[in-house]
């Protein structure tokens, strides 16, 4: 309303007090929150693992007091929770994971808007909340999001999470260090839009002459113009997070890829083709995922090492075959937690400072 001012927060815990008892009364507490060392019924509430859940806001609501807002330095430390310890939890199935970290970031962003909080604490905790659910979203498997996940509703909140963020830096002065690097990752997770590739352009030269952009940008192009070679030798000099805003079209560049390499080479009597050249064109994970991958398409092989290109063979069929994705994506944490990943500042080169 005209002339109100936001509240700042003053809740000190990841989850207020008052929410933690309802949600225990009510028996709706996720058994990530559940004190481990309770035994009796209902589920006792662990002040120290429970998180805000997201609430939306409805119309004629009253605005929550400053009692039920988290200030940013609380969120940050949620946000540090959630990606060392829930995303990281050994035994439990990455599509609860993933739903429940989802629903836990939305709150964050939540409190940001309904509190009046600093431009440079609040670019820092969507940063952080960001990485953490792009890499949460990246460890999910097809299979896996036909469970207890939507991946609609996450594809939306990602990109909801980048809208946060990009406005947080569109109306603040800055200065945002890792801007540079945050701008790249909208660009490579929306890679072939014309709308996201149109609002980098826009951004200015300064930034966009920052590594991370140009890298976002030559991706981008190499995508477009169906140039496998150059793609995927980009795409392999990508750090974690960046790989893991791109993981989604990776199917899709290889489904690309294979399907020229049929026009060009198939004959009526086949030709062949080492696996080992698609290993190496397509950064797959090895022999086992070309084959897999060519014979998804429809093409037989020749022996456990070449594949022939058969005239009329090729056909597409559903999804592409994401793979595992180990050379691409996993294999870049090298041996850091994500907890490292998504707190770290970025190295040098992916750091934007204004002159």
């Amino acid at each position: 309303m005209p002339g109100s001012k936001l509240p700042v927060g003053m809740c000190p815990d990841m989850c207020p007090a008052a929410e933690r008892a309802q949600r225990e009364r009510e028996r709706r507490l996720h058994r990530f929150e559940v004190d481990r060392g309770w035994t009796g019924d209902p589920p006792r509430a662990d002040p120290q693992r429970t998180v805000k859940e997201y609430n939306r806001p409805a119309a004629g609501k009253l605005r929550p007091p400053p009692s039920q807002l988290r200030p940013p330095s609380v969120l940050l430390a949620t946000v540090r929770y959630l990606a060392s310890e829930v995303a990281e939890s050994p035994n439990a199935p990455l599509a609860e994971v993933a739903s429940f970290v989802a629903d836990r970031l939305r709150a964050v962003r939540l409190d940001l808007v309904l509190q009046s909080a600093g431009d440079a604490e609040t670019a820092v905790v969507l940063e952080a909340a960001l990485a953490t659910l792009l890499a949460v979203v990246a460890r999910l498997q097809p299979v896996e999001t036909r469970g207890p996940v939507d991946p609609v509703l996450l594809q939306t909140q990602v990109q909801e999470s980048f809208g946060s963020l990009r406005r947080c830096y569109a109306q603040s002065a800055g200065p945002h260090p890792r801007q540079a690097a945050f701008q790249g990752l909208f660009l490579l997770y929306n890679l072939g839009s014309v709308e996201a590739l149109y609002e980098v352009l826009q951004l200015p030269a300064a930034l966009r002459a920052c590594p991370p952009l140009r890298t976002a940008l030559a991706i981008d192009a190499a995508f477009r113009e169906g140039n496998a070679a150059r793609l995927f030798r980009l795409l392999r000099t990508l750090s974690y997070l960046q790989s893991c805003a791109v993981q989604g079209h990776v199917g899709h560049a290889r489904r690309a890829a294979l399907a020229r390499l049929a026009r060009a080479l198939s004959t009526p009597k086949g030709q062949t083709l080492p696996l080992d050249f698609m290993v190496h064109l397509l950064a797959l994970d090895g022999p086992h995922e070309a084959r897999d991958l060519c014979q998804a398409h429809g093409l037989p092989l020749d022996g456990e090492e070449r594949v022939v290109f058969l005239r009329g063979c090729y056909t597409e069929k559903g999804l592409p075959p994401v793979g595992t994705c180990n050379v691409l994506v996993g294999s870049k944490l090298r041996g850091r937690t994500l907890e490292e990943v998504v707190m770290a500042e970025e190295e040098d080169e992916g750091v934007f400072r204004p002159s």
